[in-house]
């Protein structure tokens, strides 16, 4: 299920100069962690009804309370 084309799989294998397969799998990793922080956030503002910095659109006595970090174990490990 590859949302890129093969063009921009070369074009990506170019631009990060791969060397290793333990490069490509470090730069799966930031994906990942990058995708999961993405998903963390629009749960947050579809729980919360109103996005980070929107406070014109709040609605609600809930808010945000500042940030924590997160660990998360995954087959590409703890993030």
């Amino acid at each position: 299920m590859s949302t890129l084309t093969k063009e921009q799989i070369k074009q990506l294998v170019r631009e990060n100069n791969f060397q290793s397969v333990s490069d490509i799998n470090e730069y799966l990793k930031d994906i990942f962690k990058d995708i999961i922080q993405e998903l963390l956030e629009a749960e947050l503002e579809a729980k919360l009804g109103y996005a980070k910095d929107d406070v014109e659109n709040k609605k609600t006595d809930n808010s945000r309370n500042g940030y924590t970090p997160k660990k998360i174990k995954s087959e590409f490990g703890g993030n």
